[in-house]
């Protein structure tokens, strides 16, 4: 299907931002950065409208702040409004990147996502006896800007928009080099990394042919049914990534071992015939809902608001086979779950 070549209008009319403002708003509407622009949606969206369409808008400084788990990450947050563009942009772009994409890759697509990935890693390892797993080094901060660019070029012609465009790269990721890095926790940099490891899918896949292949961001599982075929994957891929991309893998992540012993990836560990919770997974797991347990314990009040919470603990743990862990923790620990305990809920 031909796709219409997107411009300038397709972002910065009033009905695109006010549009963008709306999903941009979603699990939000707490936060009082949201409240404030939507006190003053009309004005705000009309300034915006302006700037974009006098090629003077420009993304503020990021807020950044440092997390721990699940690794050490320097998170960028950016403001509201321009959180209002980066959905803007990418509700224009996402019909263009998807349509680059191959069934392998599962992050930033509708559909997909990191269940979808598991299932897809459990059915190609009942089917083959090897795989092959990569991670690229420090992926979002060496992202290479004139690279990006490059690749985005085809899919943009109007200039306005990739101007646009070229704004939220250039503005790069707090700490890395000039020319380089995606600021972790934009949605334009989750389209534009994920679109530009695509180009590594399609090499993979139609340059070398590989029988299996999944890949959720710079998480990536090729399979094969030996394991001398699969370094041969390895050498090539690790050559053309880095002429063709100006990334490298993480050495000490790049491994080939048979399915039987266990396949680690995304926070859990799948086997050919069931799928475990990664164990540094399962103590940061422990970690959270024994912080659940001292907050229930200290008032029946808090238990019942952190019931949800955690639920949705219980429930990403249940998307593996991890049932009887869930069960026993639960009526051991967190009163209030279970129908007993301090924290019972009506």
């Amino acid at each position: 299907m031909l796709l219409r070549e997107p411009d300038l209008s397709d972002v910065a009319s009033f009905p695109a931002l006010h549009a963008a403002a709306l999903r941009a708003a979603r699990g939000h509407w707490r936060s009082v950065a949201v409240d404030d622009f939507f006190l003053r949606l009309e004005p705000e969206i009309l300034q915006l409208e302006r700037e974009l369409w006098a090629g003077v808008y420009r993304p503020a400084p990021y807020r950044t702040f440092f997390i721990r788990e699940p690794k050490p990450r320097t998170i960028s947050a950016a403001l509201f409004r321009d959180r209002v563009v980066h959905h803007a942009l990418c509700h224009v772009l996402e019909p263009r990147l998807e349509a680059m994409a191959l069934p392998g890759s599962h992050a930033c697509r509708k559909g997909h996502g990191v269940l979808a990935a598991i299932r897809q890693a459990r059915r190609l390892v009942r089917r083959h006896p090897w795989v092959l797993k990569l991670d690229v080094l420090h992926f979002f901060e060496t992202v290479d800007h004139a690279v990006l660019k490059r690749m985005l070029a085809p899919l943009i012609r109007d200039e306005r928009l990739r101007a646009l465009t070229d704004a939220f790269i250039d503005a790069g990721a707090p700490g890395s080099l000039p020319g380089k890095g995606l600021p972790i926790g934009n949605l334009t940099s989750q389209h534009f990394a994920n679109f530009c490891l695509g180009a590594l899918d399609r090499f993979l896949v139609r340059g070398l042919g590989v029988p299996g292949y999944v890949r959720y961001m710079d998480d990536i599982l090729v399979f094969g049914s030996d394991k001398a075929s699969l370094w041969q994957v390895q050498a090539k891929a690790d050559l053309w990534i880095r002429e063709r991309l100006d990334l490298v893998f993480k050495p000490a992540a790049t491994r080939v071992l048979p399915v039987r012993v266990g396949v680690p990836f995304l926070g859990f560990v799948v086997f050919p015939g069931l799928v475990r919770l990664d164990p540094a997974r399962v103590r940061r797991w422990r970690r959270k809902m024994a912080l659940l347990q001292r907050r229930a314990e200290a008032s029946p009040v808090q238990a019942q608001a952190l019931v949800s919470s955690a639920s949705s603990l219980l429930g990403w743990a249940g998307h593996a086979d991890a049932g009887g862990l869930c069960r026993s923790w639960v009526r051991r620990r967190v009163p209030g779950l279970c129908g007993e305990g301090p924290g019972q809920l009506p």
